[in-house]
């Protein structure tokens, strides 16, 4: 027999408690460094602990998250030096990937490309930052996928989780989602013509140009150097 946390009932229940924390810590009701209690989670969510435990397993994936030996588990608490470092490896694997995927596009890329940027031009529309968000995500995924190289793909996926937290609060900051959009439409423009390199400065330029979006929107300084 299952046990509740492998059952499909089980599963589900996690998925929910994952996305509600999510929120929670995106929102800053749970504020980078506060310890998170499984007992009062559960308490609050109505389950029982484990449910509890296996969500807080796939937020500390996501880099939301960080377990402190004979503490507890934490929010993750990013400092400026760490932000700005995993930028810059951001842009140059990102970089690379645009690079690359001028070699491996195919029309049905090319379908895929604009259906995500149609859907986040109407994201901006509906100032639905949580959308664009989400849809921002896929689009570079994608790009990282045509490039071919499951490395670099990786290495990626590891830096966009590190940033989660300070990233998705500041999406829905006015312009910002629709600058993004224009230079992905740069991005996508550039691996169309099959332009490697400029399809790598559009990629490294909108990553720089994130992170100046960023820090310019920032209500606080982040953790110390």
């Amino acid at each position: 027999m299952p046990t509740p946390s492998s059952s499909p009932r089980g599963a589900g229940l996690s998925h929910a408690i994952v996305s509600e924390l999510k929120q929670l810590i995106y929102s800053g009701e749970f504020k980078p460094g506060e310890r998170l209690n499984e007992a009062a989670l559960a308490l609050r969510m109505g389950t029982s602990r484990g449910p509890i435990r296996e969500a807080i397993k796939v937020l500390a994936g996501l880099g939301l998250v960080t377990a402190v030996a004979n503490r507890g588990v934490f929010v993750r608490q990013l400092s400026l030096r760490e932000m700005l470092e995993i930028y810059e490896l951001r842009a140059l694997v990102f970089g690379y990937a645009a690079d690359r995927a001028c070699e491996h596009f195919t029309d049905e890329h090319r379908k895929q490309m604009e259906a995500l940027l149609d859907a986040m031009d109407a994201a901006c529309e509906a100032e639905d930052g949580t959308l664009y968000y989400e849809l921002n995500l896929q689009f570079h995924s994608l790009i990282l996928e045509i490039s071919n190289n499951r490395r670099a793909h990786q290495a990626y996926d590891d830096y966009v989780k590190e940033l989660h937290l300070v990233r998705r609060k500041y999406f829905n900051a006015p312009g910002n989602m629709r600058r993004s959009n224009a230079e992905h439409r740069a991005i996508f423009d550039a691996i169309v013509a099959s332009n490697k390199a400029r399809a790598r400065a559009a990629a490294e330029r909108h990553v720089h140009a994130g992170r100046a979006r960023l820090l310019a929107n920032f209500e606080a300084p982040l953790q110390g150097r």
